[in-house]
């Protein structure tokens, strides 16, 4: 029997993404940002992104389905990230896939952000192993997950308790008068430093506070040893060197997010390790993943960089493995949830 083709819709922050995909196959893949409009203020502005999402939707639609070859009468199901994200960008995506789903007579999916992160890499990678961990990295997630079914079963083992990789990132990067977003300019200009040159804490890493969050990140108190470390040096007139504080910093993220993850592949005995979200395109995490995730024997699996950033490729392929599951639909009056668990793969029907 030929799979399903199933349209995806992401708009949680400031990315419309659209794609479709059958089975594990990705047939095309449109995404539209609405990132220049914020960069003057800074970061994302709710509004803004909202009103752009409704903007962009209908060209990115028709774009997708043009390079797919397929009109709007093949879809066969409809996914659409439900959350987690901003309740503006949200709605505006939910509204549009239960339009297109009811007009279409077809099942709608209400599906998780997060966990798309990890299931765009069955498109690129193939079927996964019964068992995985996923560690979700990005502006608004740092999430450590035990995947025994990617539709089904997803338990959330460690999350960031406050900044999330991504934002600790956008945060040094302003601090060190980096250009918005501050991720990927932080990260070039750790290229260029001595990884070893300040001793930055690593949250969460040590004696009770390992204990009691063994896989739980917090990169707060980093920033704020960053802001101070630039602060005195300031203060007293020593020089010091931009592109060693961004290595160093990058250092201590990379460090934390690598020694946590493997230490829970040793715990669930899990062989595979999948790395998704924005914040994996960092270079750094890839090279110290590969490398230890080698030595500990543990295949360690990462989408292009053009997969990790939000895009509708995530969606369609969760809304992929929920349809072969077999689960049924959501309801047509599908909430949208900024806070959505990470237990949560698809919104299920109303009892």
């Amino acid at each position: 029997m030929t799979e399903p083709l199933v349209l995806g819709i992401e708009s949680t922050c400031d990315e419309t993404g659209i794609a479709l995909v059958r089975g594990r196959e990705l047939l095309a893949d449109v995404t539209a940002t609405s990132m220049d409009e914020h960069a003057r203020y800074g970061g994302i502005v709710p509004e803004v992104a909202s009103r752009a999402h409704l903007e962009a939707l209908r060209p990115t639609l028709d774009e997708a389905l043009n390079r797919a070859g397929v009109d709007l009468g093949d879809v066969e199901a409809v996914a659409v990230a439900a959350g987690p994200g901003l309740v503006g960008s949200l709605t505006v995506g939910t509204a549009g896939a239960k339009a297109l789903a009811l007009s279409l007579g077809v099942p709608l999916y209400g599906v998780n952000h997060v966990v798309g992160h990890a299931a765009v890499d069955e498109l690129v990678h193939g079927a996964f192993p019964e068992r995985f961990l996923a560690l979700v990295v990005s502006g608004g997630h740092s999430s450590l997950l035990l995947v025994n079914d990617i539709a089904t079963d997803v338990v959330e083992l460690g999350q960031t308790i406050d900044d999330a990789a991504g934002e600790a990132f956008d945060k040094v990067g302003r601090l060190l008068g980096l250009p918005y977003p501050g991720g990927p300019h932080v990260d070039r200009l750790a290229k260029e430093g001595d990884p070893a040159a300040i001793a930055f804490p690593r949250g969460l890493s040590k004696g009770k506070e390992l204990a009691r969050h063994p896989y739980d990140f917090s990169f707060s108190g980093l920033k704020t040893a960053v802001a101070r470390y630039l602060e005195a040096h300031e203060a007293s007139g020593e020089a010091y060197s931009r592109a060693d504080v961004a290595a160093s910093f990058s250092e201590a993220v990379a460090d934390v997010l690598v020694t946590k993850t493997l230490r829970a592949c040793a715990a669930y005995d899990a062989s595979t390790l999948v790395i998704g979200g924005g914040f994996s395109a960092n270079s750094r995490l890839r090279e110290l993943a590969a490398q230890r995730c080698e030595e500990a024997g543990v295949e360690v699996r990462i989408p292009p960089i053009r997969y990790c950033t939000d895009n509708g490729a995530m969606i369609a392929a969760l809304g992929s493995a929920v349809a072969r599951a077999g689960l049924p639909a959501s309801p047509w009056d599908l909430p949208v949830d900024s806070q959505m668990p990470l237990g949560v793969t698809v919104v299920p029907p109303a009892a």
